[in-house]
């Protein structure tokens, strides 16, 4: 008895290695429940830690690196610190990072005005961002009070868990 859900544990949790490769995630959990007092929880998971934020910091900074003199906004949205901590913003002590993986909203619908923006200040508990996971819109708010440093992500990017959204200090 004990032989045959092993063996069909072992195939189930590479099924989720396989769904994990495919569909380019880096974390997946499952709970599969066998019986009242009988059930398997399984995290499968990647370490792509530099990866993740390579992935999501070249969405808001190489125009300023690339051609300075041909993108002013850009450049004038990355502070002058944004190049030395560029490598791992996710290290940064004011950095909040994705409760989630999902598609990342600075506003609330097409068409309104942002959250936030680069140099406004947040309390703590404000909505910054709007991260959709599975068809649910996941209010994302401040950790921290503080100034508005950087916004890290696009509207509408992708965003892994654990990757660096913006820089609240």
């Amino acid at each position: 008895m004990a032989k045959t859900p092993h063996d069909s544990d072992v195939e189930f949790v590479k099924a989720l290695a396989k769904v994990l490769d495919s569909n380019n995630l880096t974390e997946l959990e499952v709970k599969r429940e066998y019986g009242e007092d009988d059930s398997l929880t399984v995290r499968v998971s990647k370490q792509m830690q530099t990866v993740m934020a390579a992935s999501v910091a070249p969405a808001a900074a190489p125009a300023p690196i690339a051609a300075p003199s041909a993108a002013p906004q850009a450049a004038a949205a990355a502070p002058e610190g944004a190049s030395d901590s560029e490598p791992d913003p996710s290290q940064h002590p004011g950095a909040l990072n994705s409760p989630m993986v999902g598609t990342c909203y600075l506003q609330s619908e097409p068409g309104s005005p942002s959250f936030v923006s680069v140099g406004d200040k947040v309390s703590e508990g404000q909505t910054v961002l709007i991260i959709e996971a599975m068809k649910t819109m996941n209010q994302i708010p401040s950790p921290r009070a503080g100034t508005v440093k950087r916004i890290l992500v696009e509207d509408g990017s992708p965003v892994e868990f654990g990757a660096p959204l913006m820089i609240i200090e």
